[in-house]
This record gives structure tokens, sequence and C-alpha cells, in this order.
């Protein structure tokens, strides 16, 4: 995949809400996309939307330079073995699943690393499926790649996607690590809006919480309301480092307990102030960090250098292939290791 974005072919497989708000923008874009989903129903309204849809997965795949796999998280590996045998090996194919070690190591049980490059938009709402898609809902997001060191080809043309169609931020990182911030950035708060809801739920004041519930409780509770399969699916799948992060929170919970039990007011303003520090943006590195690489060199430094710019915080803001060189621009926060 390479050359004139414009003249790329796409499909979308899994039409939900990622899904379906990638093929929207595909769309909206000028590219050639085709979506599919398992659902009868789903194609039938596409197709009143006026995209594409075959009701075959094959016709919807054939000649396809990039593949987006939606769905349910535990229907990836197999969505992804299905699509890969149906396509050539120039066709690359990426995911939008919550977590990634899982579907890279079966891609590397199954020769796949070198065309697929596993993937995730962070974006979302509570709402789902494709009436509830966005082609915009990817403007200034987070949009997580997880190279191999065989699969930079794929990786260099979907940041090129990510940055120039999406306009998201393209941040590469290890699968391994991505699994890890997101337990704690994404999946524990679920863990903790279900436990507060839930507590709320249970009250006996139950209906006085809901009519004076301030900003604190609809901010804490907000992803609650995501799907129920959903979220239980994403937290399974994460299931070792979501456990590991909710210890590190349940620590700090029960610190916080501890200081109210004991009237201690300085340590309650200390906590709340390293909190607060964490919610302040970091200021990003100008001039904007540059790098090329020769594409006949080493792989595993390119890849050690794009990791390094998502792992420390920062984020890729282009791709360029020319002359035989790669050329690497992009962000990070100014106090991040150069």
């Amino acid at each position: 995949m390479g050359g004139d974005v414009g003249r790329l072919r796409a499909a979308v497989v899994g039409t939900g809400l990622i899904g379906g708000s990638i093929l929207l923008r595909l769309h909206e874009a000028g590219l050639r996309v085709v979506g599919w989903d398992p659902d009868p129903a789903t194609r039938a309204a596409g197709r009143r939307r006026g995209l594409t849809f075959p009701d075959d997965l094959a016709d919807a795949v054939r000649d396809r330079d990039v593949v987006f796999l939606g769905g349910p998280l535990p229907s990836l590996p197999q969505t992804l073995l299905t699509v890969a045998g149906l396509t050539d090996d120039r066709c690359v194919v990426t995911d939008v699943g919550s977590t990634k070690a899982a579907v890279a190591e079966f891609a590397g049980a199954h020769g796949l690393t070198g065309r697929f490059v596993p993937g995730h938009p962070m974006a979302g709402a509570e709402r789902a499926g494709l009436t509830a898609a966005l082609a915009g809902l990817f403007v200034d997001a987070a949009w997580v790649l997880c190279p191999s060191v065989d699969g930079l080809g794929p990786f260099r043309s979907l940041v090129g996607l990510v940055v120039d169609v999406f306009h998201a931020h393209a941040v590469p990182m290890s699968p391994g690590v991505h699994d890890s911030v997101v337990a704690l950035s994404s999946h524990v708060p679920h863990l903790l809006a279900g436990s507060l809801a839930g507590a709320a739920a249970d009250s006996a004041v139950r209906d006085a919480v809901v009519r004076l519930a301030a900003g604190s409780f609809r901010d804490g509770t907000r992803v609650a309301t995501t799907p129920a399969r959903r979220t239980a699916d994403m937290l399974l799948a994460n299931r070792a480092q979501v456990l590991r992060q909710l210890a590190e929170v349940r620590a700090a919970l029960d610190g916080l307990a501890e200081a109210v039990r004991a009237d201690d007011l300085p340590t309650l303003v200390d906590r709340y102030e390293r909190a607060a520090a964490v919610r302040r943006p970091r200021p990003e590195s100008a001039p904007p960090v540059r790098r090329e690489f020769a594409l006949d060199g080493d792989p595993a430094d390119e890849l050690a250098f794009v990791r390094s710019i998502g792992e420390s915080g920062g984020h890729l803001t282009g791709c360029t292939v020319a002359g035989g060189r790669v050329t690497y621009t992009g962000v990070r926060p100014a106090d991040a290791p150069a």
C-alpha cells in the first residue's frame, strides 16, 4: 500500500461505532471504500445511507489495499484469519480492538505480522452501532499502532492514513505497553464507574442521589452506560493488566481513606495536589522531532524510535517515504527522554 491516498481501495469489516465511523470518514474523504457487517440489518442500513455494503465478505475485501477490522473483541482473531485468507499479501490489515497483546500474538503465530498492524483508535461514545457513527470521531484523538519489526512498511502507510485522512494522532507502542497503559487510562475507569453507579443503584437513598447528582457523579459514572457486553469483553481480554493496575488504584484509594479516617488534612491536600498535576498537559517539544532511516537499514532501530515516541507520551505527525529513506516527524513531551 502506498502512493496517492485518494487512490486507495479500503474495506471496513464490522461497522459498529468505531468501524462505522472509520467507514464514514473514508467515504467522506473520497476513498473507494466498502463496508461489511455480519448483521443483514446493518448492511441494509448502510446501503440506505449511500454506502457500499455487499452481502458477501469476500466481495467486500477483494482487491483492497487496506482492511480495517472491527467487531467484538473475541471475534477479531478469527476475523483476521478469514480476511487474510481472502486477500493477497499486499493488502494491509489493521484492527480497532481495545487490547493488543493477544491479537498481536495470534498474528505472529499465523505468520501475519508482515501485513497486520494491531491498532486502537482511542475514541468512542456510550452509544453503539452504525447509527451512532460519526465521520469526525477521530479528529485529534490518539490512534495507537503496534508495528512489528517486519511490519514497518504497512505501519508507515497507516501513519499516513491516520494523520492525513482521520486527522488523528498516530501513537506507536508495543502491544504490551499499550495494554498496560489502557488498563489504567480506560479499563479500570470502567470498573470504577460501574462500582460507583452500582453502589448508587443499591443505595437506600438511590432516588435522591440521582436527583441531586452533580458533575462529579455524572463524570465519574459516564462510561457505566457503555453497552455492558462491550465493557465485559474489554475487561476480560485485558484481565491480567486490569487486575494489576486495579491493585495500584486500590492502594491509592486506601491511602485517601486512611487520611480521612485519621483526620489528616495535610496528607489529603498533598495527595490531591499530586493528582491534579497529572491532569495538567505536559508541554510538547519544540521544534518537532524529526528522524530519517534508510529503508534497507536495520528495522530494529526504526521500530525502537517510533515506539519511543508513543511510549514517552508523544505522537507522530507525519511519515514520508522517498529516495530509499523514510522520514518521521512528531512531537513528544519536552521533559521526555530524547
